[in-house]
């Protein structure tokens, strides 16, 4: 079965201050929770463009895991794909978009469609790992905001955040 998640956080900065921070690999050990001991293996600093690969190493339960993700898509500064080729996930699609507001702020949303190992058992595990993710992404929608705008971080927004399953139609 398929789950998803997606959430947007609006920025008072311009598109392209933005996309450039997420341009930067390194920076998502920065808004990944320290707990989940998330580390870059491939040597830096990584150019970021279509077909990038990148090896991370990320804690799950205290026991290291190897996640291999690939660029698949790159347009910026509106969009990045990146896939996992190898990892703790049967699939796990993460697409990263980004546009301008009305006033030169920026909407990130981030959708992620991911299915679980061992379906249907991993399945079972569901309610755990959704716990987790919710933790992760409510993380990440803090600490962004803290980092790109420091001192004036409450300026920025989270205007929505759900989670979903379902069968993959193919369309998204």
């Amino acid at each position: 079965m398929w789950h998803y998640i997606r959430t947007e956080v609006d920025l008072p900065l311009p598109i392209n201050e933005v996309f450039s921070f997420f341009s930067k690999a390194e920076n998502l050990e920065r808004i990944t929770p320290k707990s989940l001991g998330f580390k870059i293996m491939t040597p830096l600093p990584i150019h970021m463009e279509q077909d990038t690969v990148i090896d991370y190493q990320v804690k799950l339960n205290g026991l290291p895991m190897g996640w291999r993700t690939l660029i698949a898509v790159w347009n910026p500064p509106y969009e990045f794909v990146d896939e996992q080729i190898k990892g703790p996930y049967r699939t796990w699609i993460h697409r990263h978009s980004f546009k301008s507001l009305d006033g030169g702020g920026t909407r990130i949303t981030d959708y992620v469609r991911y299915e679980l190992p061992f379906t249907p058992l991993g399945d079972l595990v569901h309610p755990l790992i959704k716990m987790q993710l919710t933790g992760i992404f409510h993380h990440r929608n803090w600490t962004i905001p803290a980092l790109l705008l420091g001192d004036r971080a409450d300026e920025a927004r989270e205007v929505s955040f759900e989670m979903g399953s379902g069968i993959w139609t193919g369309k998204s």
